[in-house]
């Protein structure tokens, strides 16, 4: 095996809310774990999809979002020290002779872990791409997608391209560094909460952001060519072009792992979570077995079961005691917590 390989005792796919609970108890058990997730940050769709919208039914938590749940379970997981590959999608994954499985992703990382959980939600989630042909060198050069740190951007021209929160939110978030900033969405209706559609309105109408109607059908690189909605073409000189489309979930290449499917779904059983391969677990919104609630609390106590079959193949033939976070001194030493 190459030294490039990165080995851990448990690689999870997937950083939603989920995958990282299921980071959590892999850490109460003293297992070594790596996550890797296609999109920038931890969030999964939880984020990306309903990120600052009111969650009311996570146990001890009467109201939450999103994203303030993401930072919470990252806050919760963070003594034990995850390593987390973000923007990676996962595209293999094959058992070696000794039982441990390699996995690697479309940019290269690979990974040799004794066991793997996938808890990927629907599916790994990416950015919907522009429908302009040859467009893909300019990807990281001049286009981007759902990029998380704009200070690159600083003293550009840019076009935001989209229509919803993520795209009126980066146009906005762009305006003080950005040398001119451009809104570009097909039609003049956006999708986004009312005090941030009222806050671009204003910035429109004082000259601070440019809001253009219409369809971008070229772009080489310094010029964006936009079709308007009369039909006309409006070229446009700039330095980057980030597109906002929203994202979309695919199952990807787990459907290629020989894994048994339901409907598109991991079938698993009730005991250990575990799927039709050995060592390999499924875990929230991916997984089904009779019964199944797609909720991110059943994610979180699938995960739990999870950690514990898991921690008898990484550990093989040592008894692992069942310890409370509330007494157990070990499980206070591995937290960082005084008692």
């Amino acid at each position: 095996m190459s030294s490039g390989v990165i080995e851990t005792d448990a690689l999870i796919i997937g950083a939603g809310p989920v995958g990282l609970f299921q980071a959590f108890q892999l850490g109460l058990l003293e297992i070594r774990c790596h996550v890797v997730d296609a999109l920038p940050r931890a969030g999964g769709q939880c984020v990306q999809l309903y990120g600052d919208k009111p969650i009311y039914d996570i146990p001890g938590l009467p109201r939450t979002t999103g994203r303030d749940l993401a930072d919470s379970l990252l806050q919760q997981v963070a003594p034990f020290d995850p390593s987390f590959h973000f923007g990676e999608q996962v595209a293999g994954l094959q058992r070696q002779s000794d039982d441990r499985f390699e996995v690697w992703a479309a940019g290269g990382t690979r990974w040799l872990a004794k066991t793997v959980f996938i808890a990927a939600g629907v599916g790994a989630f990416v950015p919907k791409r522009l429908a302009i042909a040859g467009i893909e060198p300019l990807e990281g050069s001049r286009l981007f997608y759902h990029p998380e740190a704009l200070e690159s951007f600083s003293g550009q021209q840019v076009v935001v391209n989209g229509g919803d929160d993520a795209a009126v939110q980066t146009a906005l978030a762009l305006l003080p560094i950005a040398r001119r900033v451009t809104l570009l969405h097909r039609r003049d209706v956006f999708q986004a909460e009312d005090h941030i559609l009222a806050e671009m309105r204003s910035q429109v109408a004082s000259n601070k952001l440019d809001l253009l109607i219409g369809q971008p059908n070229a772009f080489d690189g310094t010029q964006l060519q936009v079709t308007t909605p009369d039909g006309g073409s409006a070229p446009l000189p700039i330095d980057a072009l980030i597109a906002c489309l929203g994202i979309s979930p695919r199952l990807g290449p787990v459907a290629d792992w020989g894994l048994a499917l339901e409907r598109k779904q991991l079938a698993v059983d009730t005991e250990k979570f575990q799927t039709s391969e050995p060592g390999i677990f499924a875990v929230g919104d991916i997984n089904t077995y009779p019964g199944k609630k797609k909720l991110i609390v059943c994610g979180f106590h699938e995960a739990t079961l999870a950690a514990w079959a898991a921690a008898a193949l990484v550990f093989p033939g040592k008894a692992i005691p069942l310890q409370y976070t509330t007494t157990s001194t070990r499980l206070h030493q591995l937290l960082g917590v005084a008692h």
